[in-house]
């Protein structure tokens, strides 16, 4: 037998996430608070399912029909072209003139895996990739693994505490010509139409492909067709775009890691075409996608009454999410913690920014044992009647010492100057 292992020269890798969490769970403190969870949340503590989903999963289990056979290599057709049709609209320009197309994806991050390997193969000019968010995302990675150089930016302020268009524009400005723009959130930068119209017209200008990212459609702001409105945009601006449609968490099926990657072209002969070589990469990426979670969402966007009752569904998280926002900036207000808390409300979605700085998240790590990322971006779905006035009291509390620290350190800087 081998005396050396052929993985003797393999190191352990540096952790990427996750070791915030690691370390909420080894506290021993009985008030600690996890407010980091990717998942929606319910008033109860647990990860949230749409009733629906409930109601349909054990009707799929139960079908005598279903015989489990592999898929098509491109995915369910059916789940595609729901999915299609929740993320354009029925009677969108791109469906009618069948400019646009599927591919059922694999997980989170399936669809940046497919879509990058089709443009490092096809765009081989484009070396650049930004990726472009309110928040520090995962799959700039996949890209580095595909051989791209990527520049990661948020397009949050922390001196002014808002989503900044003007800090996107800035990106765009100093892109490099063909370069590739991967977008998330965008819907919560709220441009102005002129802003619109110049982002556009300089992603144009510099032919900047947009590889767009949803994946929390209807979470947002509680309408599924406003959450992608400025899609229309792109589309009526005679863009062609790759778009990565995550449909795990506005269903509540997590562990499922359900989507498409949507490719809109000028016509339907260069659809067909990057279709085919899409099939070809998913050969040698999963060759055949899981069925459950697709065979759920379909069911639900092809029943009017199941739809519907989704809909509903997603307002009524959207709608407990404002007043939990609403709730934290008023208590904060009543406390008189000092600062405007206005921008809590200003973000939409089910995550969100504190605007707590460093040393402020310090203090409600170690003192109070509330855990949230150094950004301060918290899942406000944490937050319910249980432990709402802790985590604003510890806000409160953090914010009165971190301003009493500067007050301190300002006096010994004036004696020193006497």
């Amino acid at each position: 037998m081998p005396t050396l292992s052929l993985f003797i020269d393999v190191p352990l890798a540096q952790k990427l996430e996750g070791s915030l969490l690691k370390t909420y769970k080894q506290d021993d403190c009985p008030n600690k608070m996890f407010l980091a969870y990717r998942v929606c949340m319910t008033n109860e503590g647990q990860p949230w399912v749409s009733s629906v989903v409930l109601k349909i999963r054990p009707q799929i289990m139960q079908d005598p029909s279903l015989n489990h056979e592999y898929m098509p290599v491109i995915g369910m057709k059916s789940f595609i072209q729901a999915s299609l049709e929740l993320l354009f609209g029925k009677h969108s320009q791109v469906i009618v003139e069948n400019r646009v197309g599927g591919v059922h994806t694999v997980g989170d991050s399936g669809a940046f895996h497919l879509g990058a390997q089709f443009l490092k193969t096809w765009r081989g000019d484009s070396e650049i990739v930004y990726i472009l968010s309110s928040q520090k995302e995962l799959h700039g990675l996949v890209f580095q693994d595909t051989g791209f150089t990527v520049y990661e930016h948020s397009f949050w302020n922390p001196r002014k505490l808002c989503t900044d268009p003007d800090m996107l524009l800035d990106v765009v400005e100093q892109a490099p010509h063909g370069c590739i723009f991967v977008i998330g959130n965008i819907g919560n930068c709220k441009l102005t139409q002129s802003q619109w119209t110049k982002l556009m017209a300089t992603m144009r200008s510099k032919q900047i492909f947009p590889f767009f990212d949803i994946s929390h459609q209807g979470l947002t702001t509680g309408d599924l067709e406003e959450d992608t409105r400025f899609l229309q945009y792109f589309v009526s601006g005679g863009f062609e775009f790759f778009c990565s449609l995550s449909l795990s968490k506005n269903f509540g099926i997590y562990d499922e890691g359900v989507g498409i990657l949507a490719v809109v072209t000028f016509n339907n002969q260069l659809l067909l075409c990057v279709l085919s070589q899409l099939r070809n990469f998913v050969m040698a990426l999963w060759l055949n996608p899981p069925t459950m979670g697709a065979r759920i969402i379909t069911s639900i966007l092809c029943n009017p009454a199941l739809h519907e009752a989704w809909k509903q569904n997603l307002k009524g998280v959207v709608e407990n999410i404002m007043l939990i926002k609403e709730k934290v900036k008023e208590k904060l207000r009543l406390l008189g913690t000092p600062g405007s808390w206005n921008h809590i409300t200003d973000q939409n979605g089910t995550h969100g920014y504190l605007g707590l700085d460093a040393q402020q998240v310090e203090y409600l790590i170690m003192k109070k044992h509330i855990y949230i990322p150094k950004t301060g971006r918290i899942n406000f779905t944490c937050i319910n009647a249980c432990n709402i006035d802790y985590v604003t009291e510890s806000i409160n509390e953090a914010v009165l010492f971190t301003k009493g620290s500067e007050q301190c350190l300002q006096k010994v800087n004036d004696s020193q100057l006497e």
